[in-house]
């Protein structure tokens, strides 16, 4: 759907543009969801700069799979929503991407509009 690319390239954008302790970290986590075929098919969105991902657009976000965050030690993390149980704090931006894929439903369809 072109409303998820088009909120893709935003999303990659301001993490290039982002100026703060951890850009560098929050662009890497960026990109390599970016790089994940099935996350790049659904609709992303932040949330206190945690990652998250949707089935349908904005205005009515339907949140699937988990959170992840570029933390400012240099970390990634993993939760089960952002206030959710804590799955593991990985190295590499790759690695918590891997888990976040292996924690998807099956079976997700194309994004559908939210409104």
């Amino acid at each position: 759907m072109r409303l998820a690319a088009s909120e893709w390239q935003s999303l990659r954008q301001e993490a290039d543009e982002l100026e703060c302790a951890w850009s560098e970290t929050y662009q890497a986590l960026v990109e390599a969801a970016h790089a994940e075929p099935v996350l790049r098919s659904l609709y992303p969105f932040t949330s206190h700069w945690a990652l998250r991902f949707s089935t349908t657009t904005r205005p009515r976000l339907t949140a699937v799979g988990p959170c992840l965050t570029a933390n400012g030690d240099g970390t990634y993390g993993v939760s089960d929503g952002v206030a959710g149980p804590d799955l593991g704090r990985f190295a590499t931006a790759h690695e918590a991407v891997a888990l976040a894929v292996r924690r998807l439903p099956p079976g997700l369809g194309p994004v559908a509009l939210g409104g």
